[in-house]
């Protein structure tokens, strides 16, 4: 007797993509697996997806014919190579790809960006963010790709004027640009980079020593909405009071640590832009004057303040909220005059606040607290580190009023305790908590989170000596979406304990660092249940033993980022760690004491393919063979020596 056909057979393509559309990612996967129409929809309605092993790129890009973003960020071995040979796939289509992840593809040189940029058709976003190895020439063959809309090369060391020259020309049809840390580039290149590409509206200019002929050269676009200029040394009043009378559709700047940035130039810029709607100007002003505070209360769309470090009186915030109310930002942390007669005048005007940054501020009480969490009832993010005295009086005010609360930053708070982490729990849309320095924690309060914050996505309990095995227990009973723990120097923490943390098979982002109770035993387990680990922290865990790490070598896989400093891995484990852990790019292995330099040889022989940063003891670098440097070299591996 044949099998009764599935009642999904019966439903048009159409259809089935609807209802494939309402499944959360989780379901998707299990009904790819269980059902072969819902396999076939996925195949043609996928538009993204993140390769994690490039011998698979081919038969994906077959598999998914639709796809416009493709990230290959976490690719080790990706190389021009490979690139070359995918050109030669007759099989695969790219001719619908419009954005492409390069960053950290430090192996992609100009002959594999120049194929990609001919075999990408429609190419419209590209990221090669952090490729040291990216110059002039790899700009030369990016700049094949004429359909370029938006280009990201955030610290490309090699990158210089000419380099950007060849993409401005090429590419001249650019609207977002970001040359964050590119320190070759100088005014020269942003005046043709100005000139040349006329339909700039996001451009990032930060950490570059370019003077005020940049900003002048800026002041010329048109369509620029988006300035960021953080940390520009070089950069005055002169140069920002181009901005004034240039630059007519501007809505957000950031000034945030240009030293020479006065409030005259800010006037200048607020002055010459109604209209602005996000203003940065943190550790750059020293003091916010009524001048200033004038201007500000004429931007009547204004959404994002950010004057942290500066000194603002009480009546100073009171001004600025009882004016702009559109303020959904406010970032005033450090500002040492902030009190609680400001900050409860700014709770009363601003209703639509959804962040705000008061770490620092060691003169706000519980009372401002409770003023915010009463009338902010949108806020979504609040950072209070170092404000000592919050205490459980205040967080009681925010499990109360603050149920939109999703990220709460507690680090060194002195004032929090269990009772505070009872309040808190009654945020149940929480997804980031940061509990950093509170001594004054134990396993009642973290019983309270695992508990009650199901939703947690991120918790750091850095140096909380107060909780232990019980504890982290609950929390990895209660808190299983969690991709992000931070359980450094919790000194209590045994095997018994870190145990637990196998329940979590969403974790991703781990961080052990001076856990002297853990054993190999305890990593063991660690390492079979988190089968996501892609970043792992074991810095002066001197008590692991090979165990752990044969573990790890076995079972993790994923694992892409590995801190190994001060460990007691030896010759054996470290190679069989770094031959198995195909994934590995970034690895720290200073002061192995049971580590010999062959053994460091052998080890870094079998990833030298796929590492993109390695940190070791500055002697090694006459130690280990030139031929294996230079091989580290060649494929993109940037060495720290320590």
């Amino acid at each position: 007797m044949s099998p009764s056909p599935s009642i999904l057979s019966v439903l048009s393509e159409d259809l089935l993509v609807r209802v494939y559309g309402f499944l959360d990612p989780a379901c998707r996967k299990t009904w790819r697996l269980i059902s072969r129409e819902f396999l076939r929809v996925d195949s043609l309605s996928r538009t993204s997806i993140r390769v994690l092993r490039v011998e698979f790129l081919p038969v994906l890009l077959f598999k998914y014919p639709y796809l416009s973003s493709l990230d290959l960020s976490v690719c080790p071995k990706l190389d021009d190579d490979v690139v070359l040979r995918l050109a030669l796939d007759a099989a695969v289509s790219t001719s619908r790809l419009r954005s492409l992840n390069l960053s950290r593809a430090t192996a992609v040189r100009a002959r594999g960006l120049e194929t990609l940029a001919r075999l990408c058709h429609a190419l419209e976003r590209v990221d090669v963010s952090h490729c040291w190895g990216f110059g002039d020439r790899e700009a030369a063959a990016l700049s094949v790709a004429a359909g370029l809309r938006e280009l990201t090369m955030d610290k490309c060391l090699g990158l210089s004027d000419v380099g950007l020259a060849r993409i401005v020309v090429g590419c001249s049809n650019l609207s977002k640009i970001s040359l964050k840390w590119c320190m070759e580039i100088s005014d020269l290149g942003i005046d043709l980079l100005c000139k040349k590409c006329k339909n700039l509206k996001s451009l990032d200019v930060s950490y570059l020593k370019i003077t005020n002929d940049s900003i002048r050269s800026i002041a010329l676009l048109q369509k620029l909405e988006v300035l960021d200029m953080v940390s520009c040394p070089l950069i005055d009043d002169a140069g920002l009071q181009f901005l004034e009378n240039g630059s007519p559709s501007l809505q957000e700047i950031d000034v945030t640590r240009c030293e020479r940035v006065s409030l005259s130039s800010l006037i200048s810029i607020v002055r010459g832009h109604p209209d602005i709607q996000h203003v940065k100007a943190s550790h750059c002003v020293s003091e916010i004057s009524v001048s200033f505070l004038q201007h500000i209360k004429a931007l009547k769309h204004l959404k994002t303040l950010r004057i942290d470090g500066a000194r603002v009186s009480d009546s100073s915030l009171l001004t600025l909220s009882s004016s702009c109310r559109s303020l959904t930002e406010i970032g005033v942390s450090r500002c040492v005059d902030v009190t609680d007669i400001g900050m409860m005048g700014l709770a009363r005007n601003s209703l639509n606040l959804k962040t705000l940054n008061l770490a620092c501020c060691e003169f706000v009480t519980d009372a401002a607290i409770s003023a915010v969490a009463k009338s902010c009832k949108n806020l979504e993010t609040l950072i209070l580190e170092s404000c000592h005295l919050i205490t459980e009086k205040g967080l009681h005010s925010l499990g109360c009023y603050s149920k939109l609360l999703q990220e709460l930053d507690l680090t060194d708070c002195y004032g929090v305790n269990d009772r505070g982490l009872e309040y808190i729990s009654k945020c149940s849309n929480l997804l980031r908590l940061k509990l950093g320095l509170c001594a004054n924690i134990s396993n009642k309060g973290i019983f309270h989170i695992g508990s009650k914050c199901s939703k947690l996505i991120e918790l750091d309990l850095y140096r909380c000596a107060g909780f232990g095995d019980d504890g982290l227990a609950a929390l990895s009973r209660g808190c299983k979406s969690l991709n992000r723990l931070i359980l450094s120097y919790c000194s209590e923490l045994t095997d018994t304990g870190v145990e637990q943390i196998r329940q979590l098979e969403h974790l991703s982002h781990l961080e052990l660092r001076g856990l002297k109770n853990v054993t190999g035993a305890g990593l063991a387990v660690i390492a079979c249940g988190c089968k996501k680990l892609a970043y792992l922290d074991l810095k002066l865990c001197e008590n692991i033993d090979d165990s752990g790490f044969w573990a790890l070598a076995y079972f993790s896989r994923n694992l892409r980022q590995i801190n190994l400093c001060n460990c007691s891995v030896s010759d054996t484990a470290l190679c069989m760690l770094m031959s198995n852990l195909t994934r590995v790019q970034d690895v720290d292995l200073v002061h192995l004491n049971r580590v010999t330099v062959e053994g460091l040889e052998f080890a870094l022989r079998a990833c030298c393919n796929r590492l993109k940063k390695l940190k070791l003891l500055a002697p090694l670098r006459f130690l280990l063979s030139s031929e294996l440097l230079e091989m580290l070299h060649a494929r993109g591996c940037r060495i720290r020596w320590e």
